[in-house]
C-alpha cells in the first residue's frame, strides 16, 4: 500500500463536497501538474491518503481511500471546464484522475503549521519550503505520524 495527499482549495472542492457526494466518492480531477499526474499514475485501488485543504487555513481534513485507478481526465475535453485543455483529447489524453472515497472526516483538521517541528515529519512533502504539488507521496511512517496526531486531537475534542 502507498500513501498520498491531495490538495484542493476549499472554495473548489472540500471534504464536505466529497462527504456529499454520492457514496463520498469522486473523481480527482482537473490536476494539471506532469509529476503529480504521475504520481497517480502509481496509485493503486486501496492506497490510501490525506485530503488536505490549501488556501488560507491550510490543513489536513481527512483521509480518502483511492477506489478506482487512474484513467482518462475527460475534463480536458470540455470547453466550458475550467480544467480544458486543447492538448488533449480522447484519442491522446494528456490528463488522468483517480477516483477517492472519503474514509475519515476529521472532527478537527490538522493545520499545516501544527505539522511543523513533529518529529519523523522533517522531510515530508507538504512541509518542504516551495512545496506546490497537488498530488504528492506520503511516507508510511508520516501517514502514521499524521493519523495519530488527528486521533489524538479528536480525543482532546471530545474531552473538552
Amino acid at each position: 500500500m502507498n500513501y498520498w495527499l491531495f490538495k484542493s482549495e476549499t472554495d473548489c472542492f472540500s471534504v464536505d463536497d466529497l462527504a456529499a457526494s454520492p457514496d463520498a466518492t469522486s473523481s480527482w480531477d482537473g490536476v494539471r501538474n506532469y509529476q503529480a499526474r504521475n504520481f497517480m499514475r502509481t496509485m493503486r485501488k486501496g492506497d490510501l491518503g490525506f485530503f488536505y485543504h490549501s488556501g488560507k487555513n491550510p490543513e489536513i481534513a481527512g483521509i480518502v481511500e483511492v477506489v478506482r485507478e487512474s484513467h482518462p481526465d475527460h475534463t480536458a475535453w470540455d470547453p466550458e471546464n475550467d480544467h480544458y485543455d486543447p492538448a488533449s483529447t480522447p484519442d491522446a489524453p494528456r490528463w488522468d484522475m483517480v477516483d477517492v472515497r472519503l474514509v475519515q472526516r476529521f472532527v478537527t483538521p490538522l493545520p499545516r503549521a501544527a505539522l511543523k517541528g513533529v518529529a519523523g515529519l522533517e522531510g515530508m512533502e507538504l512541509l518542504k519550503k516551495g512545496s506546490r504539488l497537488s498530488v504528492q507521496p506520503v511516507t508510511p511512517e508520516e501517514f502514521a505520524i499524521v493519523r495519530h496526531l488527528a486521533e489524538q486531537a479528536q480525543n482532546t475534542s471530545e474531552g473538552a
